[in-house]
């Protein structure tokens, strides 16, 4: 398993790399993280990133995406069971945990984990004790735990559809993977680094893109993110192997208007504007409307607070 962070998350932009070097101090110390982002951010890739540098690298990863499984299966899928615990049960399951002792378990999508079995997920990382279904008496596992989640889980557990405890608990250190439209700097580079990838996976040439194309594609706003992306150079270097991209030959859904803005922005006045006054100026909005409230504010803002935070400290707002 790669444990290069940059292996793994590829980009240069600052809000990037201040999750990743955060990541890495993470990495060296045995704590239970939880990171945000949007779907097609990377967030198992910055699990495994977590995993391959920690000195847990030699034992086992083990992922269990909370979201696809019925909630009747997702306990024995975590903690195992024993033969003829229940219909269906025919030999003994170990369950993920087991399978990850000594190494990281990995939880996508946690904030799909049904109530019920977020209680006994919370007993285990009090405890660290695993009983599997139909076990007399549990018994201890090692394991490090990183939850993953596109939720706002605080919101979630005010609202009752998580617990707030479970929330507290996993919340030790929290990471959020800014969304591309945020890091629009690295589309560019990831569209070489992907393309490279995939020629040499499908043994096709690589299409060369030109720099009009890339000026669209940096504007677009990536509301797949990286998975999208990857996803839009696979096609094209099938589609158009060993040919030059340009704008004429994008997409549609790249080049059209949306709704009077160019694709991925809004329409720039005639005047113009002053392009780093206008985003103080909408920063300095966002911090009084919420009082100063530095999360409400980078939501209101569509960006992660690490990105906000870098923002105020380039701007030296206070």
């Amino acid at each position: 398993m790669a444990s290069d962070f940059d292996d793994l998350l590829i980009g240069e932009s600052p809000e990037l790399r201040a999750v990743v070097n955060a990541a890495r101090i993470v990495a060296e110390v045995d704590v239970t993280v939880l990171v945000h982002g949007e779907s097609g951010t990377g967030k198992e890739l910055l699990a495994r990133a977590i995993h391959g540098s920690s000195r847990r690298s030699h034992a086992p990863m083990a992922t269990i995406n909370c979201a696809a499984l019925p909630e009747q299966l997702i306990e024995s899928e975590l903690f195992g069971h024993r033969r003829g615990a229940f219909t269906g049960a025919t030999a003994d399951q170990p369950g993920r945990i087991r399978n990850a002792a000594g190494g990281t378990l990995f939880l996508d999508e946690i904030g799909e984990m049904p109530l019920a079995s977020q209680a006994k997920l919370l007993r285990f990382l009090e405890t660290g004790e695993c009983q599997a279904i139909g076990q007399p008496k549990p018994e201890k596992v090692d394991v490090r735990v990183v939850a993953a989640t596109n939720r706002d889980l605080l919101t979630e557990a005010r609202k009752g559809r998580f617990r707030e405890d479970l929330y507290y608990r996993l919340h030790v250190v929290p990471l959020e993977l800014p969304p591309l439209r945020e890091r629009r700097g690295d589309v560019p580079i990831l569209i070489e680094h992907l393309t490279r990838t995939l020629a040499r996976q499908h043994g096709l040439p690589p299409p060369s893109y030109r720099a009009d194309a890339l000026q669209i594609l940096s504007r677009y706003h990536w509301p797949g993110n990286v998975r999208e992306l990857r996803n839009f150079c696979e096609r094209t270097l099938i589609l158009l192997k060993g040919q030059p991209v340009h704008a004429g030959n994008l997409p549609r859904e790249f080049t059209e208007p949306v709704g009077g803005a160019p694709a991925g922005g809004y329409a720039l006045p005639d005047q113009g504007v002053h392009l780093e006054t206008f985003e103080v100026d909408l920063i300095r909005q966002a911090l009084r409307k919420t009082q100063g409230n530095r999360t409400r504010a980078a939501q209101l803002l569509g960006l992660s607070r690490d990105t906000l935070q870098y923002r105020l400290k380039k701007y030296a707002i206070a």
